[in-house]
């Protein structure tokens, strides 16, 4: 039952973030997307922050300035931002399908940082998975979008936030974490639209995009702890994979999008590679787990 309701759990979190990236990307239409990442920082920081409260949480703990923790800050601000750009400025389908490889970079991320042991069959997972990003992205060809990039950077910035996430100090709670995320955005985006001083109209539709944008990224991350916290992450993590579908749904439904043939099996080998590589992980913790109780 843990592993159902994770599971479960797991697929409502990748609707709410494809819900979530959906307005967002309805709301850069007319707002200044600086503004839109500044508001949306501050009302999640708002709603993490009342969440800390009532678990009698501090808000400003002594180990927010610790290395990993401002790693992090600056991780999630390249990742928010660069996908924010991405999804804006090409199809929706297309960008997250190249986010889907975020666990395949932080895999080996935690290779080189942490020392994490990879074999051969996971590397080759690896490979497949960029190769299937270069399928969406085609450099060199006639349907390269330069702009697609940005989603690559995002994926490094969703990775490096992932591997300084795992490097925090563990006396601080989802919720603080969460607080902190958010935080970063606010100054972040502020100088962004400064910046970038585009003309912005935040009317009354942009602004529920906005508000509904801070409500489903929440949630969304609020269920995908309870997942992650409910059973085998082996068994729960491959269906974050169902945010493509979904991202797929809503661009084809919302914005008209129709992904060519190459995007779709490039999403297909990004896919096979990520729940190939979470197989091999959970096989090789069955292993060390019935050698540690054989040992013992």
């Amino acid at each position: 039952m843990n592993n159902t309701k994770g599971s479960l759990y797991m697929v409502v979190a990748m609707a709410a973030f494809a819900i979530e990236d959906m307005l967002i990307k309805s709301a850069a239409e007319t707002a200044s997307l600086g503004y839109i990442l500044a508001l949306f920082g501050l009302g999640g920081m708002l709603i993490f922050m009342l969440l800390a409260w009532r678990k009698g949480q501090k808000i400003l703990h002594p180990a927010i300035v610790t290395a990993p923790i401002l790693i992090r800050a600056l991780c999630e601000v390249i990742g928010r931002f660069s996908f924010a750009l991405a999804i804006t400025l090409t199809p929706l389908s297309s960008a997250s399908a190249i986010l889907q490889a975020t666990p395949l970079i932080a895999m080996i991320g935690a290779a080189l940082l942490f020392g994490e042991h990879v074999g051969i069959k996971r590397w080759l997972a690896v490979l497949v998975g960029f190769i299937g990003v270069l399928m969406i992205i085609r450099p060199g060809l006639a349907g390269f979008e330069a702009n697609s990039l940005l989603a690559v950077i995002a994926t490094l910035g969703f990775a490096g936030r992932d591997l300084a996430t795992r490097a925090a100090p563990p006396v601080l709670s989802n919720m603080q974490l969460g607080v902190y995320g958010f935080f970063v955005l606010i100054p972040a985006g502020i100088a962004i639209a400064l910046y970038q001083n585009e003309p912005s109209q935040l009317n009354f539709l942009t602004s529920l995009q906005i508000i509904g944008a801070i409500i489903f990224g929440v949630a969304a991350y609020h269920a995908l702890t309870i997942a992650m916290r409910a059973g085998d992450v082996s068994v729960i993590a491959p269906f974050r994979y169902t945010r493509l579908l979904f991202a797929l749904a809503l661009g084809i439904l919302i914005f008209g999008e129709s992904p060519d043939v190459m995007t779709l099996l490039g999403s297909l080998l990004v896919v096979i590679s990520g729940v190939y590589t979470l197989s091999q992980t959970r096989k090789k913790v069955s292993a060390t787990v019935v050698n540690n109780l054989r040992s013992g």
